[in-house]
């Protein structure tokens, strides 16, 4: 199981005081937060895309190669690589840029985004979206697993002779999940070509993203990957604790009521009941967390979202201290004991590459 942090990259007033972080605030914010993360044991720090305030990331691999250069051990990914506006060509240089940056340490999230003028920005329209994903994953893939593309499609130039550069590391291109919270044929998308999941399920309830998981895992074993069960499954969450439940409860409601993404809506006890976001000790963030796999079955990366909503660094970076101490420990000792003994790993790229050179030599093997 990878654990770590995801971040929106929203600039927001923090309620309590009135201030609201410039923009250079934010993003430093970030990389501290990604250097905490991997301080403190995590294995993943991953970043949205967004073109429109609030929010600060138009760039993550700008962002991510940054944070590269000053760890050793973290993944590097994304929450949302915007599929139908960016050009493959461009996320198939920019990724395999990253990961030979990195050593390898980087996957990405695919998925259309949850903002619609997006689209005209970057000269596409938002009904062609479910389209615009299918094509330009198609020739993502083909960019990645082929020296030289000819290609010719709907919504982009045709390519001819095209090599993508720099190749990928290894000959093995970054992993890929496809993240949905509403799309079934996401998850088909996912389920055909073997990629992983992710359920950035952090604002309806489980029943709703049950679904998606069911679906994707039953088409990811009917494609012959493997049983349904090893499906690779990854999740949101949301925590803010204090040593004292109630603590927590009493810091972190205003941030909760002028949320952006949540604020004036449910009460932060609904929320918390439906959702899940986890307000309390460190006690009921792990019981809360360890409930995902009942709910979900053995999955293979949780990410949490602690720096949003005008949080200050100081708290967040409080926040993940209290997790890394009184939570991670018990967390990958729990689930790592309900996982059966045929679970695949998580995906990085040391193990896809030694599955890759395990491949080829069977293959040697019946053939000679």
């Amino acid at each position: 199981m990878q654990f770590g942090i995801f971040s929106v990259s929203d600039v927001t007033t923090d309620p309590t005081t009135g201030k609201t972080p410039t923009e250079y605030e934010r993003i430093q914010a970030a990389v501290a937060i990604a250097k905490k993360a991997e301080e403190i044991g995590m294995d993943v720090f991953a970043i949205g895309e967004h073109h429109n305030r609030p929010f600060f990331s138009s760039s993550p691999t700008t962002t991510l190669a940054y944070i590269a250069a000053q760890t050793e051990k973290l993944i590097l990914s994304t929450t949302t690589t915007l599929i139908t506006t960016n050009d493959p060509v461009k996320i198939a240089e920019d990724f395999a840029m990253l990961q030979n940056l990195s050593g390898g340490r980087v996957d990405l999230v695919l998925g259309r985004g949850n903002t619609a003028p997006v689209y005209p920005w970057f000269g596409k329209r938002n009904q062609d979206s479910l389209e615009l994903t299918i094509e330009n994953y198609n020739l993502l893939r083909r960019l990645w697993d082929q020296d030289t593309v000819n290609w010719e499609g709907k919504f982009r130039t045709p390519l001819q002779n095209f090599t993508s550069t720099p190749r990928p590391l290894d000959g093995v291109a970054p992993f890929v999940w496809h993240g949905s919270i509403r799309t079934p044929q996401i998850a088909e998308i996912a389920a055909y070509y073997g990629d992983g999941f992710f359920a950035n399920n952090i604002f309806w309830p489980k029943e709703h993203y049950q679904q998606l998981i069911d679906l994707y895992r039953e088409r990811y074993e009917h494609y012959g990957h493997g049983r349904a069960d090893q499906a690779i499954v990854g999740l949101g969450g949301q925590f803010f604790m204090r040593r004292n439940s109630q603590d927590a409860v009493n810091e972190f409601r205003p941030y909760f009521d002028n949320a952006p993404v949540y604020g004036h809506g449910p009460s932060m006890e609904d929320f918390t009941a439906q959702t899940p976001l986890s307000v309390g000790s460190p006690q009921e963030v792990l019981e809360k967390t360890l409930s995902f796999q009942e709910h979900f079955g053995n999955y293979h990366r949780q990410l949490f979202l602690v720096d949003h909503a005008g949080l200050p660094l100081k708290t967040v970076l409080e926040q993940l201290d209290l997790f890394g101490e009184h939570v991670l420990p018990e967390l990958r000792k729990e689930l790592a004991s309900r996982a059966p003994a045929d679970h695949p790993e998580a995906p990085t790229h040391a193990n896809r590459v030694a599955a890759r050179d395990a491949k080829l030599a069977a293959g040697r093997t019946e053939n000679a």
